[in-house]
């Protein structure tokens, strides 16, 4: 077996040098590997297997001490060892440091940094895909004819499941308790994932993330984040589109637009600290919604937020009202194994008041007078774009529901935050009402989208706004953790 030499186990009771040796261990590591595989491309012959291993951080206690009552992260369930593989730390420095701060800060012992037993597959210790496959059949050199495989170490998909967050994790006899909700290699996969759908890298993820439905929202969005850039507003950074095309505040810009845009497009108004907005343009179905979402989990963000189109399914409705989602009936089917149905998505009351606040905010209306705009109530997801010809036996089932809207996308994404431990919300709006004769046609459609999505916008970002100014620690809801949860957030 090649590989780096081994790098001793080592306490740390700071928080910020623990990161740093993170660091050391995952780009020393990661470097080796690379730099054995361009020798392995350029004709050097290799014949025992090279293996380079993820960095790890481990809390051990001895104690079942009663912490603060009022958190929902940052402390373990009980005594005994707690451990999770890391990779990009550059990346996550900022999380890192504060995941392991509060660790050393409850429990009062030092945590552990060294080298795991989990391998890191040669495809991730590239920063962006590379195409191995490809220069391995055109070198010309007859050494790089055998498989990858036998040589290095590649991605195991059988070892990057989502059990720890499903709830489903067996611990091994002997192992250690997770620490995380993912491990390393999970991780990497995601932000592989992320690059190949948003066309954006992951460091332009901010930590408050809006997923919509229709290109008009894209379009606001871009229109408003050059206007708040060319502003100078205090705080903001750069904008992001696909192809890492990347706006400066000072007026800079960078990078190269792609000649397709990706499958679903990213945008991201860049602030310090992560905390700007990022919009996601998932198109439609629920499989894209799950999908994108089963990615975006791993960079932790504080929020996430469904901002799109629905059926009114209320006569009392009008095109252009709003839905402020308090439950799903999930009939997407997306989620169903991982997340069976008979476990309730319930409403955050940190983004419900949020929301319902911004939409007084922008609209001007208040209290019993917001009722005229605005609906609180339980949204239907389906898996049929046609569900209104699809029988009587659907439209029975959403009275019986006393279902208010029904889109494609929103209890997925719902789900998958509750499933995933990231606060969600969904404002919907109304743009046709099939059950009472107003269907969505290309000129009513057309008119309708340029007066309400600039308002449907400035609502959902003052709400984001709005979750900003909360302490994270209260953001993230105790209503997201298990029995015995683990302690990264």
């Amino acid at each position: 077996m090649q590989s780096p030499s081994s790098i001793a186990t080592e306490s740390f009771s700071d928080a910020t040098l623990a990161v740093a040796r993170l660091e050391e261990i995952y780009e020393r590591n990661t470097k080796f590997l690379r730099d054995r595989f361009e020798a392995y491309v350029g004709g050097e012959a290799i014949t025992t297997r090279v293996r380079a291993y993820y960095p790890f951080v481990r809390l051990t206690t001895a104690t079942h001490a009663r912490l603060d009552s009022r958190l929902a992260y940052g402390f373990v369930a009980g005594p005994g060892v707690h451990e999770t593989s890391v990779t990009r730390p550059d990346l996550f420095r900022s999380y890192l440091i504060e995941q392991i701060g509060l660790l050393i800060q409850n429990h009062g012992v030092p945590v552990e940094i060294g080298e795991s037993a989990e391998p890191i597959p040669i495809h991730f210790a590239y920063r962006r895909d590379i195409n191995i496959e490809a220069a391995i059949t055109t070198s010309e050199n007859s050494s790089v004819a055998r498989s990858l495989r036998d040589a290095f170490d590649v991605p195991d998909l059988a070892t990057m499941d989502d059990s720890i967050a499903d709830g489903t994790f067996e611990l091994q006899p002997g192992a250690p308790e997770p620490l995380s909700l993912f491990r390393a290699a999970r991780v990497d996969y995601s932000l592989r994932r992320l690059y190949h759908y948003t066309g954006t890298d992951p460091e332009h993820f901010q930590n408050f993330v809006i997923f919509t439905n229709y290109q008009f929202y894209v379009d606001a969005f871009a229109q408003l984040c050059q206007q708040r850039l060319q502003s100078s507003e205090a705080g903001l950074d750069a904008f992001v589109a696909p192809g890492n095309v990347i706006t400066r505040s000072a007026g800079a810009i960078s990078g190269v637009a792609p000649a397709r845009m990706p499958q679903m497009p990213a945008f991201h108004l860049v602030a310090s600290g992560y905390r700007g907005i990022t919009l996601i343009n998932i198109g439609t179905g629920p499989s894209n919604a799950r999908n994108v979402t089963d990615h975006v989990a791993v960079l932790r963000p504080h929020a996430w937020l469904m901002l799109g189109h629905c059926a009114g399914l209320r006569n009392t409705q009008r095109l252009g009202d709003y839905v402020l989602a308090h439950g799903y009936v999930r009939e997407d089917h997306v989620l169903d194994r991982e997340l069976p149905l008979w476990v309730p998505i319930p409403a955050l009351a940190e983004m419900q008041v949020a929301l319902e606040e911004a939409v007084e905010d922008v609209t001007g209306l208040e209290g019993f007078e917001l009722k005229r705009l605005m609906r609180t109530g339980t949204v239907a997801s389906v898996d049929n774009r046609n569900w209104e010809i699809s029988g009587p036996e659907v439209i029975r089932r959403m009275s019986q529901s006393r279902a208010v809207a029904l889109d494609m996308e929103s209890a997925a994404i719902a789900a998958n935050g509750y499933r995933f431990r990231v606060p969600y919300g969904t404002l919907l709006c109304v743009s046709d009402k099939p059950l009472h004769g107003e269907i969505k046609l290309a000129g009513m459609a057309s008119e309708f989208y340029r007066r309400r999505v600039g308002q449907h916008l400035e609502i959902g970002l003052k709400a984001l706004e709005r979750l900003k100014q909360q302490e994270s620690e209260r953001l993230h809801s105790r209503k997201l953790r298990s029995f015995a949860e683990v302690a990264f957030q």
